[in-house]
């Protein structure tokens, strides 16, 4: 095959292809030993991804909060399911069609919403129908759907009546001051409205009442100040919101906080349950919480793998795995490029090793602080380094349209050594967005790797392109 074959994902890195000439192309599906040996999986440093690495769901939140700029591109369905069926279905293609305060109409361009987003045509009627109607949805971050409630409780609200009348419970501080953003833009020009903070260290004096109409909070402070402290009368909450279903009930005590909350607000008061997944155990929590709820849900957008070509390197060791890359470094570099490691460790150790040899790389590395992080993803995003060297879980969720080459320098397998098929394909998918080419380039260094790629294969049914060097 020739070295034209490169189909890679950017017009100019078809001349980089060029570079790599001196590679021969095999079509040809990789095996394993021809005695057909069934390779175990052995557990070692570069096998067992290190427990600080762990998934922390509400750093993650908060992260793709903070990278946020604009809202997701993206072609998810929505699935709307109404609990009345005789009700008319609609939705809104302008936040003009949705009556809105003017003061609340001039907020909503302010913060760049031109058009309502997906989730927001749907759920914006619902949320802000009158008699009020309960909601739970669906929706990943960058969604719009921040927007959304806030719009609802800031339309809700009396501003004559200076007592709390909407209530948000976030599961996290950091998490609950992002949303209190949204809610000051967004209510700049809406003067008369106030919001208040439940979080920890808002020390308020004993017998005291708050005449803010908008309290955002986290679970813990929001039950002292309703049951405890008496600061909230919770029978004259009108919106109740919980952001963030799936982080709350990873959070130890929050699920059964937020119950106790729930009972004590009016039967008469709109629920708006919020969540990025839809497990099991958040369907659970959310039909404790909203009764009668209209329901809408992001249909899965199918992820292809046939936009992407992807290959695969022989080599004998980590060194060789590095050396592999320096040689096609040329060609990763014209567009941008993520490079996955198992651990943190083998990631410093390669962004290390890369910038030695005068390359400008981004490491984003789970010992990070959140806003460490969003700094790095941030300049990466914006070109100031060409390659971003990372672990799973800090990539977890990360979108830039840019990226078009993916390389697996240790390719994705599970706590048990068993091949990541998910995390694979949400690996490379990094590349394919949006129609658009791209490459993935996979380091194999052992028999147990080779194996793991040939079971990858066999799951996706793909074949992949061997690179010999």
């Amino acid at each position: 095959m020739a070295t034209d074959s490169w189909a890679l994902a950017v017009d100019e890195q078809e001349a980089a292809a060029e570079s790599l000439g001196t590679l021969q192309i095999k079509d040809e599906k990789p095996k394993v030993e021809a005695n057909g040996t069934d390779v175990k999986p052995v557990e070692n440093a570069e096998t067992k991804p290190d427990d600080e690495d762990k998934e922390d769901k509400a750093a993650q939140s908060l992260l793709n909060k903070l990278i946020r700029s604009n809202l997701v591109n993206t072609t998810n369905q929505v699935e709307v399911l109404q609990r009345d069926p005789n009700s008319p279905l609609y939705s809104v293609k302008s936040f003009e069609e949705l009556r809105l305060k003017p003061q609340l109409l001039q907020g909503v361009y302010a913060m760049g919403f031109n058009r309502p987003s997906k989730i927001q045509e749907n759920a914006l009627p619902m949320m802000l129908a009158e008699p009020p109607q309960n909601l739970i949805a669906q929706s990943q971050s960058g969604t719009g759907k921040t927007a959304a409630f806030v719009l609802a409780m800031l339309s809700h609200v009396d501003p004559a009546r200076k007592y709390p009348q909407c209530l948000c419970v976030s599961p996290t501080y950091e998490l609950a001051l992002q949303t209190g953003k949204v809610i000051e833009q967004m209510g700049k020009s809406y003067t008369e409205v106030k919001l208040a903070y439940a979080v920890r260290g808002n020390k308020l004096e004993r017998g005291m009442k708050i005449q803010e109409q908008i309290v955002i909070g986290t679970p813990g402070t929001v039950l002292d100040w309703c049951a405890k402290l008496k600061f909230i009368d919770a029978k004259k909450i009108k919106v109740f919101v919980l952001d963030e279903a799936d982080v709350m009930i990873a959070t130890q005590g929050h699920q059964d906080q937020s119950i106790r909350i729930q009972r004590m607000l009016p039967n008469d008061c709109q629920m708006l349950l919020f969540s990025a997944t839809f497990e099991d155990s958040v369907w659970k929590f959310a039909q404790r919480i909203v009764p009668e709820p209209n329901i809408i849900k992001l249909k899965r957008e199918e992820e292809t793998l046939d936009t992407i070509k992807q290959y695969y390197v022989l080599c004998n060791s980590k060194e060789e795995k590095f050396q592999a890359l320096c040689n096609i470094y040329g060609a990763i570099t014209i567009a941008q490029a993520m490079i996955f490691c198992h651990t943190r460790k083998t990631a410093g150790w390669l962004a290390g090793e890369l910038s030695r040899e005068g390359h400008q790389v981004a490491l984003l590395s789970g010992e990070m602080m959140v806003e460490q992080r969003a700094a790095v993803i941030e300049r990466f995003r914006d070109g100031k380094e060409k390659v971003l060297v990372t672990t799973n879980v800090c990539a977890r969720g990360i979108d830039v349209e840019q990226v078009s080459v993916v390389i697996n320098f240790d390719l994705p397998v599970d706590r048990e050594g068993n091949p990541d098929n998910e995390t694979y394909l949400h690996r490379i998918g990094r590349t394919g967005r949006f129609g658009k080419r791209g490459l993935a380039i996979n380091m194999v260094d052992s028999k147990l790797s080779m194996s793991i790629l040939n079971r990858i294969q066999d799951h996706f049914s793909k074949i992949l392109l061997y690179v010999v060097q």
